[in-house]
């Protein structure tokens, strides 16, 4: 359908509430990020970090040959990732006091500003360089954003190889250094080992000798401290995880087969581990979000979880037990239709092993009782940031696919900064369109661009906006109560 061209900031006057960009990016200049490490960790560690990174993100690919990495699958990492023939862009991306002053222009009124090179960051495999880093990147945002905080709010980025460094970091970049909102290492890549315990001496299996410890469920550590501290520090879990090189996305040549869905899935696996490992349940006020995998797959969630839900618990997972089966019956069935090839031939025994498993409830931890129950263990306090291209974003607002009178939480995320958005003027522009074609209605654009933001950071800290360009509007939309 063709649209008329229209400016971000018309479309700001035209909706008439405040935009909250919940996903854009900083792109960090790599020499000043630098010059932070040497300042939290010496020299040695700054010396160390560059090896470290480039491993990290797989840059071993650009010295091997086509055959070399196809013969060790070795995945083809991303390349050219920000913007370059618009610099202005670019420029705005990696100066945050530009970034403020063209928030009018872009149709935006307040941004939460998440890393790129920090986003693997959290998930370097040594401890040094990880915690470092991490301790380096925070700190020079709370630097770089300072003074800026009406219209803007970076993330800080926590890495989570256990709960205690986890802790740690979010002690000192929301209590220290008074940054507002965690962006965890939600997916810990763990070494395997042999069913005693010992390492796997294995250097054949490169970059794949790991395990992925989602942290919510089946973990080596028990996170449920951080949750409590997030609670206690009133912030949210925002989430920005990478499935690229785990599974099936491990192409030797192609970044996009890689990358396309990668957040997405990242996001499936984890919802289901805070699902299934009862987070949800025992911390029933902690919001998470799940950013850039857009919200189609939340909907398949709640839909695959409550049919496995109604068939595989209570009386109904018993009615599977195959201690029930009436083998006297299968027996004279079997005798009767199953000619020459299986007549005769149904016993117990010839089904042995089946009976072996005792009942399992497996959504025990997430403490359903009813239906009421599940969808509060799976709605409330997911939110789901969805780009301005993305037309899924409305399936969360469509009662044909969500719960009755639950829709999902989708936000705008822009992830302005990324090769992704060419303009940052149309982002607001394109996100309006879903409109205009019926996508989504004006009441759920509202919610899409200001109301689920608002609720997310709101939800532990009614207060959060106090002090900021939007505090009036979010005010008016919280009311005396704390909105809902």
């Amino acid at each position: 359908m063709t649209h008329p061209v229209r400016s971000a900031a018309d479309i700001r006057r035209r909706i008439g509430h405040p935009v909250i960009d919940t996903d854009g990016h900083i792109i960090e200049f790599f020499p000043a990020f630098m010059d932070f490490l040497k300042q939290v960790a010496g020299p040695q560690v700054s010396g160390r970090f560059w090896q470290g990174f480039q491993a990290q993100n797989q840059r071993s690919w650009h010295q091997l040959k086509p055959e070399e990495r196809r013969n060790a699958n070795v995945y083809r990492p991303a390349f050219w990732l920000s913007p370059a023939q618009n610099s202005l862009d670019r420029a705005t991306a990696m100066l945050p006091r530009l970034f403020r002053e063209r928030l009018p222009e872009l149709g935006m009124d307040y941004s939460f500003v998440y890393p790129s090179i920090g986003l693997l960051v959290p998930s370097m495999a040594d401890e040094e360089l990880r915690r470092a880093g991490c301790r380096a990147y925070n700190t020079m945002v709370a630097e770089m954003f300072r003074g800026l905080e009406d219209r803007l709010t970076a993330a800080a980025a926590i890495p989570c190889h256990t709960p205690e460094e986890a802790l740690e970091e979010l002690d000192h970049a929301i209590g220290k250094l008074g940054l507002k909102v965690p962006m965890v290492g939600s997916m810990v890549r763990r070494p395997l080992k042999e069913p005693d315990g010992k390492p796997i001496d294995a250097p054949r299996l490169l970059d794949r000798g790991f395990w992925v410890d989602l942290l919510a469920m089946d973990s080596e550590y028990d996170y449920d401290p951080l949750w409590q501290r997030c609670v206690d520090l009133k912030v949210p879990m925002t989430f920005h995880a990478t499935t690229q090189g785990i599974g099936l996305r491990r192409s030797t040549s192609n970044y996009c087969f890689n990358q396309t869905g990668h957040f997405a899935e990242a996001g499936h696996a984890y919802a289901k581990a805070l699902f299934f490992g009862g987070v949800t349940h025992r911390f029933p006020t902690l919001p998470f979000a799940f950013l850039e995998c857009g919200a189609s797959w939340g909907a398949q969630l709640v839909c695959d979880l409550k049919e496995r839900w109604e068939k595989r618990t209570g009386d109904a997972l018993h009615r599977l037990d195959p201690r029930k089966v009436d083998y006297a019956l299968m027996r004279k069935l079997f005798d009767q239709y199953g000619g020459e090839l299986l007549a005769g031939r149904m016993s117990p025994s010839s089904e042995a092993g089946r009976a072996e498993q005792p009942y399992v409830d497996e959504f025990a931890a997430a403490g359903i009782r009813n239906i009421d129950d599940f969808y509060e263990r799976l709605i409330p306090n997911f939110y789901y940031g969805c780009e301005a291209d993305d037309r899924l974003a409305g399936t969360a607002f469509d009662a044909r696919y969500t719960p009755p009178g639950r829709k999902l939480r989708a936000m705008f995320s822009s992830d302005v900064g990324h090769w992704d958005v060419s303009d940052m003027n149309q982002v607001v522009p394109e996100s309006w369109e879903m409109v205009e074609d019926g996508v989504m209605d004006e009441a759920d654009f509202r919610d899409f661009m200001f109301g689920n933001p608002v609720r997310l950071f709101t939800s532990l800290d009614p207060g959060f906006f106090d002090g900021t360009a939007i505090q009036g509007e979010v005010n008016a939309m919280l009311g005396p109560v704390g909105g809902s």
